[in-house]
């Protein structure tokens, strides 16, 4: 089983990092393999940073022989993904999101169709936009067909949309407790529906 998770935040070591570490950990603690992918120095590889959507169908030509164009390669193996984004103005960054608006050419591949999804998101406060932005990033898994899954684990409860902290991170005993249940239920969905992705 092989689990990416995606920092949408533009500061590497910060609260979105955090709890992408802590899901990651647990991940790998019940078997997975981790990897990270830091969306800031991924668009900033790519030849202009927005899509101004300059082929259709998409031809990559703005991202190909990148570490964008990498990163989505190793998307392709994954069997689940992580999205996480602090709240900016009640919504994921504008890294993340240009990020996967310049993956058009895979959703025409479906590559990512059928990836196990989940998001994590931090706001100044704690009713600072985090479902806002938890909602965009369940948008940007739906558009690509991944199946979307929440922190919510069978001997805990059925659980919320993801794991939604106020900073600091390290401070929000309730996120960690999530971020936990969240990394057993990617796994259990990534195991149950391993046949969809062969």
């Amino acid at each position: 089983m092989f689990i990416v998770g995606i920092n949408g935040s533009p500061n590497k070591e910060g609260n979105t990092k955090f709890l992408l570490k802590k899901v990651l950990e647990k991940t790998e603690e019940l078997g997975a393999k981790t990897s990270v992918l830091e969306a800031e120095d991924l668009i900033n590889s790519s030849k202009s940073s927005f899509c101004n959507a300059c082929s259709n169908p998409c031809s990559g030509a703005c991202f190909n022989g990148t570490k964008l164009e990498e990163a989505f390669e190793l998307l392709k193996k994954a069997d689940g993904i992580i999205l996480g984004s602090p709240v900016y103005f009640g919504s994921v960054t504008g890294q993340l999101k240009a990020m996967f608006d310049k993956s058009r050419k895979y959703r025409v591949e479906k590559a990512f169709y059928n990836k196990v999804a989940a998001g994590i998101t931090v706001g100044t406060s704690k009713y600072g936009g985090q479902e806002t932005t938890m909602r965009a990033l369940h948008d940007i898994m739906l558009v690509h067909g991944m199946l979307v899954v929440g922190d919510g684990y069978i001997e805990d409860d059925c659980g919320h949309h993801g794991v939604c902290a106020h900073r600091p991170a390290k401070d929000d005993e309730f996120a960690i407790k999530r971020a936990d249940i969240l990394a057993k239920r990617l796994v259990e969905v990534c195991e149950a529906t391993k046949t969809l992705r062969v």
